[in-house]
């Protein structure tokens, strides 16, 4: 059994990695293309985004793994395979009570973090990150990595979700969370000022969180920003 554990958590800390260095590799390409010299000087501090984000893929690779050695295992977990095991309709909607439920839980401990001793323990390494690059997506200290690393791995226990709606989750998870941090926009200005855009997190709003701290501590959405009045826009400066 122990040996199956060992074996599912590495296998997901790679997957991890890999996941990491594609996707983050891929858009700081990217934005050399698209803005040449922005990661000019920036050597040392890549470096180190680089490092404690492979710190991170373990942290959210082991309990990964072990609730996947424990779903292919002992049916653990509420993800399911079958297209008609629910509605049709459900399809769509799991995702979205995930991404929500996670935004949620982002949020408050992300705001929780920005209190001055946790900030100084933690959340600070992220910080250093001026201005966040690709890079920076997962370069947490591990305190703050194991927040992150518990959400999904809770939720498939207590929402059923089809195991490619899963994935789009994941999909979803890593995409924002680099274009999140790439000092600049890369989605139409149409859709980032438009109605929907009002209510989704992208660079620009991002961004404005890493000038000033104290604003915009949401995920995916601007909801609980807006509710709790720490929505402060978008940053005049990408």
């Amino acid at each position: 059994m122990w040996t199956g554990i060992a074996f599912s958590a590495l296998a997901m800390t790679a997957i991890v990695a890999v996941r990491y260095l594609a996707t983050s590799g891929g858009f700081a390409l990217l934005t050399r293309h698209v803005r040449p010299g922005y990661h000019t000087k920036l050597g040392p501090q890549i470096r180190r985004e680089i490092g404690w984000s492979f710190a991170s893929a373990a942290i959210y690779g082991i309990p990964a793994g072990v609730v996947a050695w424990g779903w292919q295992e002992h049916g653990w977990t509420r993800i399911y395979t079958g297209w008609t095991d629910y509605p049709v309709w459900y399809l769509p909607l799991a995702p979205l009570i995930f991404l929500f439920a996670h935004d949620t839980w982002f949020y408050w401990t992300h705001r929780w973090m920005h209190r001055p001793r946790l900030f100084r323990i933690a959340h600070a390494v992220h910080h250093a990150s001026r201005p966040p690059t690709a890079w920076a997506a997962m370069s947490f200290h591990p305190w703050e990595a194991i927040t992150g690393a518990v959400v999904i791995p809770a939720l498939v226990f207590l929402v059923p979700i089809h195991v490619a709606m899963l994935g789009l989750v994941l999909l979803v998870m890593t995409v924002m969370g680099v274009t999140n941090h790439m000092g600049w926009e890369m989605f139409p200005r149409r859709l980032v000022h438009s109605r929907l855009g009002e209510w989704l997190i992208t660079a620009s709003h991002h961004q404005r969180h890493h000038e000033e701290y104290r604003c915009n501590y949401g995920l995916y959405f601007r909801f609980w920003d807006r509710l709790c009045g720490t929505d402060h826009g978008l940053s005049a400066n990408i």
